[in-house]
């Protein structure tokens, strides 16, 4: 925790304590144009190398390869598994710059909650993203549509 220097607010949580949620429960990483970019310049390959070496495409979207994990299944394909850090960290694309948006980290507080609630810290709370759609049971007995 600590002070976010680029804009002068304090952050409530600690990537060097997380096993790296966010670049393993998610299943696309989207990337720009401008991250091909970045990662062709970080490995001083062509652009059209780091799409096929390090991208796919998904639906229209072209989205970061993933890998084998040992926590959760799979995870981006640069996340080191052993020290759960970022193997690109400077080259990384913009949404990864960009995350959290806020203040907090939703990962990090179930983290540090899990590990109070069982008196335990070093257990680790495995989670998957799903998404579904819900209605409210109220809105299902009225007959409302979402």
């Amino acid at each position: 925790m600590g002070d976010d220097s680029s804009n002068g607010t304090k952050s409530y949580f600690n990537c060097d304590k997380c096993p790296a949620y966010c670049c393993s429960i998610y299943d696309r990483v989207q990337v720009t144009r401008r991250d091909v970019k970045r990662l062709a310049k970080h490995f001083g390959i062509t652009v059209e190398a780091v799409m096929l070496r390090y991208t796919k495409m998904w639906e229209k979207e072209r989205v970061l390869r993933r890998k084998k994990d040992p926590i959760f299944g799979r995870a981006c394909h640069f996340l080191d598994p052993d020290t759960r850090r970022c193997t690109i960290y400077h080259a990384r694309p913009a949404v990864c710059r960009e995350f959290p948006l806020t203040q907090r980290c939703g990962y990090y507080d179930l983290l540090t909650f899990e590990r109070r609630q069982q008196s335990d810290f070093d257990v680790l709370p495995v989670v998957q993203i799903t998404f579904h759609k819900w209605k409210k049971k109220k809105d299902r007995i009225l007959g409302r549509q979402s």
